[in-house]
């Protein structure tokens, strides 16, 4: 392919490098048992979705226009998850999800009849309060104050006022890792297991959520699939995995062309025609520092 000849920016995908995760993700589900979805808030190209469906089992959302992406493009199973939801969208979202999954005890009373009625499996996300995070805290979702999922002591209280609550769920989600190898799931299932195993062994299914880098060169695949056994063994449940960066990691490029060079006393600066804010966030938000092809730099 002759970059030169493309328009810019663009996002080019390598599809035999986005084959060979794929490969990968479905090898794991084949051989542990598990489901695993794409996480679209990480990877939305829904002109790859024909060959993703290919290999995965269905999508994961955020919010109502996710589940529709992948409700309408990519088929398979649509689970949703938000840490609140409103009124309108909530009845749209019915039309799409299902699995629907709740962030708290007042979201899931507020919502949780109108989801069974609709024929929909209902879930509670969990805050194993266990952090494995090393540098990347603002994605830590068990850090002190977080606002992401029930807490055990949120848990008892809530069925304290009403005990009928936990019976109507038919799962559980947890979602804790970022760019992290199995080892940090383990640590992860064991705290699970600690504060919710009478909770779990009630429950059809348990989404070890995402963050799980399971493509990336010498992730430790046999340590994530005693994982999953253990879950299926331990307590009759159904995995789910929800990976977005390892269906695409390394698949692909961000073209762009230098149009102007700014030279400010020893600084020689690039000017591009691609934005950090629109295009790489995660430069910003992390931050981290893209490979440039052919830089010369580290």
């Amino acid at each position: 392919m002759r970059f030169t000849d493309l328009p810019t920016p663009c996002f080019i995908i390598d599809e035999n490098r986005l084959v060979q995760n794929l490969a990968v993700l479905r090898d794991v589900a084949r051989r542990s048992g598990a489901k695993i979805l794409l996480a679209q808030k990480a990877f939305s190209m829904f002109s790859t979705y024909p060959l993703l469906r290919e290999y995965l089992a269905g999508t994961t959302a955020s919010g109502l226009f996710e589940a529709r992406l992948g409700h309408e493009e990519f088929g398979g199973e649509t689970h949703v998850y938000s840490p609140a939801y409103t009124p309108d969208e909530f009845h749209e979202i019915l039309n799409y999800a299902d699995h629907i999954v709740f962030n708290s005890f007042t979201q899931w009373k507020k919502y949780g009849n109108l989801a069974r009625v609709a024929g929909k499996s209902c879930g509670l996300r969990l805050n194993p309060e266990c952090s494995t995070q090393d540098g990347h805290a603002i994605y830590d979702p068990c850090a002190p104050g977080s606002r992401l999922g029930a807490t055990r002591a949120q848990w008892d209280a809530a069925v304290a006022a009403d005990p009928a609550l936990p019976a109507l769920l038919d799962g559980l989600h947890f979602h804790t890792l970022c760019e992290q190898d199995a080892d940090a799931l383990a640590v992860t299932l064991d705290a699970v297991a600690d504060k919710f195993s009478d909770l779990l062994s009630k429950m059809q299914w348990l989404n070890f959520g995402g963050g799980h880098h399971i493509t990336r060169p010498g992730y430790n695949m046999t340590t994530l699939e005693r994982c999953i056994r253990r879950a299926h063994q331990d307590w009759g449940v159904t995995v789910y995995l929800e990976p977005g960066e390892a269906c695409a990691l390394n698949a692909g490029y961000l073209l762009t062309r230098v149009l102007d060079v700014v030279q400010n006393g020893d600084t020689t600066i690039a000017i591009l025609d691609t934005s950090a804010a629109c295009h790489m966030p995660d430069v910003l938000e992390m931050p981290y520092r893209p490979p440039l092809k052919d830089s010369g730099l580290p």
